[in-house]
Order: C-alpha cells, then sequence, then structure tokens
C-alpha cells in the first residue's frame, strides 16, 4: 500500500534537491515560491495515484537506478529473482560458451538484460519489445549504466529469426484481461500492453514454450516471471514444448514467482519445485 509520508518526502527531495532529513531537522533552506508550486504540483499528482516512480522518474532495480516515464513498466523488487537466475547460471559456467547470448524478451525499461550485463559483462546482451517507448528508455537506461546491449523492436521471436542464445529471460505480460480493470489505481497507470496476458493470462506463455526450443542452445536455459496461480499451467506448457527440466521457485511472499526451464541437459522430462511448494507434479 501507499505510504503517504514516505512518498512527501522523496517528493520534496526531488524539487530542493535536500535530504528529506535534513528537510525534516529545519535545516533546510526555506522553500522558494517555484519550488513551492512544484510540489503541490507533485502532491496533486500522486493523490491521483501517478505512480511515484513516475514523478521521481526512476526506480531501483538490483541496485541501480533505472529511467521510468508513463508508458513503461516499472520494475517489480519480485523480479530481480529472475535477474539473480541468470546471473547464477552464467557465474556458474552453466552455457557451453564463455561469451553466452542472452536474449531479453518484452524488456521493457531494460532491467534483466542490463543486470546480467553488468553482472556478467562476457555475456552478448539482445533486447526486445514491441513498444518504441520501452526501447528508447532501455537504450537510455543502457548507456547511462555503461552496459552495450543490442535493442530491437519487434514481437517476441520475430526480430531474432534464424538466432540461437544461450539464455533466454522474460518478464512478459501475465494478468488475466478481465483482472486488468481491477488492478491498484497506481497499477492501472502503467501501459496496458505490458500486463495484459490474454483471457487466462497465459497467452504469451503459450507462444515463447512454443518457440523457445527453437532458439535455444543445448545446454540451454529459459528463466520467466509469473503470476499467481500460474505456475502449474506453465510448468505444463514448458514441458510440453520440449523443456527437459523445469523448476518453480518462491519469491519473498511465498508466491510461486520464477520459472526455469533447461533444454539438453535431461533426457527425461520432468518438474522439479522448491522445498514447501504444493501441487508437486
Amino acid at each position: 500500500m501507499p505510504d503517504p509520508d514516505y512518498d512527501a518526502g522523496l517528493l520534496m527531495e526531488m524539487v530542493t534537491g535536500e535530504p528529506a532529513l535534513k528537510l525534516r531537522s529545519g535545516l533546510g533552506d526555506a522553500l522558494t515560491d517555484e519550488q513551492i508550486s512544484a510540489y503541490e504540483g507533485l502532491i496533486q499528482k500522486r493523490k491521483d495515484r501517478i505512480p511515484l516512480q513516475y514523478l521521481l522518474g526512476n526506480t531501483v532495480f538490483m541496485g541501480d537506478l533505472y529511467k521510468v516515464r508513463p508508458g513503461v513498466l516499472i520494475p517489480r523488487p519480485e523480479t530481480e529473482m529472475i535477474a539473480e537466475e541468470a546471473i547464477r547460471l552464467l557465474r556458474e559456467g552453466a552455457m557451453s560458451t564463455g561469451e553466452p547470448a542472452v536474449l531479453d524478451l518484452c524488456c521493457g525499461s531494460g532491467c534483466l538484460g542490463i543486470s546480467v550485463k553488468r553482472a556478467f559483462p562476457a555475456a552478448r546482451i539482445t533486447l526486445t519489445d514491441m513498444s518504441p517507448i520501452a526501447l528508447e528508455t532501455a537504450r537510455e537506461n543502457a548507456e547511462r549504466l555503461g552496459a552495450d546491449c543490442e535493442m530491437l523492436q519487434g514481437d517476441l521471436f520475430e526480430t531474432v529469426t534464424g538466432r540461437k542464445f544461450d539464455l533466454v529471460l522474460s518478464n512478459p505480460p501475465y494478468i488475466p484481461a478481465e483482472e486488468c480493470g481491477r488492478l491498484q489505481a497506481e497499477v492501472m497507470q502503467e501501459p496496458r500492453m505490458a500486463l495484459d496476458g490474454g483471457r487466462d493470462g497465459l497467452d504469451f506463455y503459450r507462444r515463447i514454450a512454443a518457440e523457445a526450443g527453437t532458439y535455444l542452445r543445448r545446454p540451454g536455459f529459459l528463466i520467466l516471471e509469473i503470476g499467481y496461480g500460474e505456475a502449474k499451467a506453465v510448468e505444463a506448457l514448458l514441458l510440453s514444448g520440449g523443456a527437459g527440466k523445469v523448476q518453480t521457485d518462491r519469491d519473498f511472499s511465498g508466491i510461486p514467482r520464477r520459472i526455469r526451464a533447461e533444454y539438453g541437459t535431461e533426457t527425461r522430462p520432468h518438474v522439479q519445485k522448491t522445498a514447501g511448494d504444493q501441487g508437486t507434479v
């Protein structure tokens, strides 16, 4: 839930350039008329449920500051699980090459692919998204953070036809269409194309599961973020699409959130889940 005091403090810092603690202690300079007007305008926008990150123009992901703007999905803390698993696999040498090719589908702000590049510079990163606003934002983030990434505009795999990757990452749209109109007010300010996963939320998983094997070397890995209650359905799609091993992990709230599918590492398909998970297949 929104924290009014926290939000107000950050917006005041934005207007004044002074740390909130200094301002609250009375040590900050008196606000100018322009600053007061700017602050009141921001507060009104926040009261109208414009996301704080859009007002600030940035958010933190994996310890780095990422630019965000209206039209671009705001990175969430739970999505860091995808980047963390990708980085772990790369550092442990799970791929067959020292310069693995990594594809970030539906890249949004670019937070996944850029985080992987910063942690593992030898990786060759390609980011794709249908949204020109998202790609421009990702490009700006990559340049500012010193991450050399390829940017391609298109629908999922269409821009990389004929190419092979060692690792594919994606946080695709996964909210069922009917639920998109009942989301928290702030979330409804974000681009629907980055949220709406079709009637049951699984449209993008169906497409990714059906095509991923064609674009992955062996051994190859696919890491996906999933929505609440979607784990078993996505696991089944991945296994039917040719994955040899599928593992689901929970986020800090105990919700199944990350799925890793392996291709070419197992000859017999099976599902492995983290301890305590319900409904093990």
